[in-house]
């Protein structure tokens, strides 16, 4: 019986080539489209779920709130780690992560590393970083050990075994031995790095570990089994009042303590500050929604057509019933014809992932896998598509099976009025979507547009950036150089910092002067810069003045703030907060001027207090501005420089704009995804529009023919089979626009500067599904609509 199902089915299938081949298409692209967002969904899903022990793994992170502000910091001080394994029997083990970047010389080659971690001793303990040399609880336990990654360890040692071997960091004057090699850090790891430093190297350099305000390292806590973090949570409070209770009453500053899961830091904290990735649980939503909604339109092209044509059917299920057919058997053939459909569907989709699977992961900037038989879903897919096939099937295979014999073979078969209601209502269904995903499109693109068009407050064409890291100490020397950097033709200005806009910058214990003459501890972001910062990268002055070498007091005892720091200590106007005392990180003075606020991190975060200080000691990178025309002369001269100050340091250097906008590289690639994703959706769509409006006119063929027989023309002919499809987009565009609106402010709430949703946005989209809608009736329907109405009119 199976076997016989299977003949009717191919011989269905073959018959109805045309439909058949516009079936297996749609749901080819359907079900690619919605394994390869599957497998990209899982990896995103799947961050920090290869350590065994994850369930007890807990980031440590704290709320820092004074009478002005409450930061929320996912980084801690060094002591409190250790101190809470100390305190609670709870704690298992705590480690301390430092992420940076170093430049390490292996003899005579130097590599930037940008991906380097310093931790404690018991980081491969807590971790699930499989070793391939080396005891996981020694390898970090003495100062100047270094564990490197596979990658890194053939990179620096080529074949031969690196255990033993020595790096050197700091321009040689720190010798490192490599204690272990690990095996490379999977891509779905939030902590990226290439190697470990052992955290006890900072102790030996003479960095000290018990300062309870300086912040700094990303803290984990590993908890005993069965412990309840909430319960442990509710525990902190006393334990900081013991350790830190005068210093934050005398500060007016209060700690919370709070536990993250690891497997949730990476797609649910908000948190910022601790240098680990990010993902965007709203994109993973999207995505999902985006992935079902093509799914949806390739199911509603199969029921759309199987219902449509119906008709075709009713005498073969009239003529199978009045021979003894049941009607259960009838709905198992016609399942076994969409399942069959459905398979071979599956089989293409399955090639075309894994053809696409390249392009894919390019596509989103991960290596989500290299073999998609190797990823464990292939059983998935094929649960999923046989699914599909019911779910495709189902309405339709017991629709034809309910025939009744004696009205079908009498020829008194219509279709009904539900199913033509059926037909319409999958119809704007299906536009609903293609108008949502088209509106999220154009307001992603106008998002990103936004964000490289906006005025950030500085400037930041044209600013080169060369990191003098290999000089020691530059205190001394910056002057020279900078004197030395500004004779080079082509460059226009030149200034030393310690971060620029766009980079990492320091954060500072620090003691700000209220109105009522009180102290006012914070932590504040902090610049080092010399005196043509500001004017270099044309930040302007709202109150006060600026950094000048003629005061001679601006080099110890002078700072700048910018207005976020005046709103955040309780000024209402930016003069008033001059002439105001500081104390900070040693040094104290008082404020002299106060900048407009420029955005010097990415535009998803509002602009935070900010103050500066000149002091040479950390100055690292020096910005300069050049001349486009004369670029490579310029570099070439600049690294001339560079290697007579730094010779065993490695010349790198970036543009401030290149810089800035990498920060929205997760933004690029979304939209990159929802704009491909979308063009495959409009294709669905069209293609069960092409299939729907062929049949249509096929079975009006007659009707054509006579309205032209009546004086009818070409034009309102194609009204005629227009009109009904052009109201159910307008239909569509009405329901898809307050779901568009939604579904799209929900993710610019991620931005603090983010555009307002246009009205002409929904127009555009409604417009666009029109265009298509209207266009693929007319291809279908002007050749019928121009054939003689003698061949119109042809009995068959």
């Amino acid at each position: 019986m199976f076997k016989n199902y299977l003949k009717m089915a191919w011989r269905n299938i073959r018959k109805q080539k045309f439909y058949s081949f516009i079936n297996i298409l749609g749901l080819t692209t359907g079900m690619t489209c919605c394994f390869l967002i599957f497998m990209y969904v899982r990896f995103e899903l799947s961050y920090d779920s290869f350590h065994e022990r994850k369930q007890q793994i807990y980031r440590l992170t704290t709320d820092v709130e004074t009478p002005t502000e409450k930061i929320e910091a996912a980084i801690t001080s060094m002591p409190m780690g250790p101190a809470l394994k100390q305190d609670f029997p709870e704690v298992k083990e705590a480690v301390r992560i430092n992420l940076s970047n170093m430049l390490v010389l292996v003899g005579n080659n130097k590599y930037q590393e940008d991906e380097v971690a310093v931790a404690d001793s018991n980081f491969f303990h807590v971790f699930t970083f499989p070793l391939v040399s080396g005891n996981e609880h020694t390898v970090l336990s003495e100062p100047f050990s270094v564990v490197l990654s596979e990658s890194a360890a053939r990179k620096y040692f080529g074949t031969a075994n690196a255990i033993g071997r020595s790096i050197q960091i700091g321009g040689r004057e720190h010798t490192v031995k490599v204690t272990g090699v690990m095996k490379d850090v999977p891509e779905n790891s939030q902590l990226a790095f290439n190697m470990v430093f052992s955290l006890a190297t900072y102790k030996a350099l003479g960095e000290t570990f018990e300062n309870w305000g300086s912040f700094g390292v990303v803290t984990y806590l590993l908890l005993e089994s069965n412990v309840d973090p909430y319960k442990l949570e509710q525990k902190f409070p006393p334990f900081l009042e013991h350790h830190v209770g005068m210093m934050m009453k005398e500060s007016k500053m209060r700690y919370t303590l709070h536990l993250e899961n690891i497997s949730d830091v990476y797609l649910h904290s908000k948190r910022e500050g601790s240098q680990v990735l990010k993902g965007s649980m709203p994109n993973v939503y999207i995505f999902s929604f985006v992935a079902v909604f093509i799914l949806l339109i390739a199911i509603i092209n199969f029921v759309n057509l199987a219902t449509a044509r119906a008709t075709e059917r009713a005498r073969e299920v009239g003529v199978r019933k009045s021979v003894g057919a049941y009607e259960s058997q009838l709905t198992f053939q016609f399942l076994s014809e969409t399942l069959m459909l459905s398979l071979f569907a599956f089989v293409l989709s399955v090639t075309c992932c894994q053809l696409l699977l390249p392009a894919f992961n390019l596509l989103t900037g991960k290596e989500i896998a290299n073999n998609i038989f190797q990823t464990g879903t292939v059983g998935i897919f094929i649960l999923m598509a046989i699914a599909i096939g019911l779910l495709a099937g189902v309405y339709p295979a017991i629709v034809l099976a309910s025939y009744k014999p004696v009205v079908v073979l009498k020829g008194a078969f219509s279709s009904s009025h539900k199913g033509l209601l059926l037909r319409r209502g999958l119809v704007v269904f299906q536009f609903v979507i293609t108008i949502v995903l088209v509106a999220g499109v154009i307001i992603v693109y106008n998002q990103l547009l936004y964000m490289q068009s906006r005025d950030l407050g500085f400037k930041k064409d044209q600013q080169l950036v060369v990191e003098f890291s290999g000089i020691d100490p530059i205190k001394d020397k910056w002057k020279e150089i900078k004197q030395q950097v500004s004779s080079i033709q082509g460059v226009k200005g030149c200034a030393f910092s310690s971060a620029i806009p766009s980079k990492s910058h320091s954060s500072a214990y620090s003691n700000m002067e209220l109105k009522s003459g009180d102290m006012q501890a914070s932590n504040l972001n902090l610049y080092f810069v010399d005196y043509d910062f500001l004017q270099l990268y044309d930040i302007q002055l709202v109150a006060g003045r600026g950094f000048s070498e003629a005061m001679g007091t601006d080099s110890t005892q002078a700072m700048v703030v910018n207005e976020a720091t005046v709103a955040s200590l309780g000024y209402s106007k930016p003069e008033e907060i001059i002439g105001r005392k500081y104390s900070q990180w040693g040094s104290e003075g008082k404020v002299i001027g106060v900048i407009k606020d420029f955005n010097y991190h990415s535009l998803r975060d509002k602009v935070e207090p900010l103050t500066m200080r000149v002091a040479p000691a950390g100055f690292m990178p020096m910005t300069i501005t050049v001349n486009p025309a004369n670029i490579k002369k310029t570099l070439a001269a600049v690294e001339a420089i560079y290697n007579r100050y730094a010779p065993d340091g490695r010349f790198n250097y970036f543009f401030v704009d290149d810089s800035f906008d990498k920060q929205y590289r997760g933004e690029y690639r979304f939209g990159r995804l929802v704009l491909t994703f979308t063009i495959l959706a409009i294709f669905l769509a069209t293609l069960g529009l092409l299939g729907l409006i062929s049949f249509i006119v096929i079975q009006r063929t007659k009707e054509i023919g006579i309205r032209k027989v009546l004086g009818a023309s070409v034009g309102s002919i194609l009204f005629l089979l227009s009109g009904d499809f052009l109201k159910l987009v307008l239909i569509a565009l009405l329901v898809a626009t307050p779901l568009a609106w939604y579904l799209m402010y929900q993710w610019l709430s991620d931005f603090a500067y983010r555009i307002d949703i246009q009205w002409w946005v929904f127009v555009l989209a409604g417009g666009i599904a029109v265009i298509l809608s209207l266009a693929t009736v007319y291809v279908q329907t002007i050749k019928t609509a121009l054939t003689s109405p003698v061949k119109s009119l042809r009995t068959e």
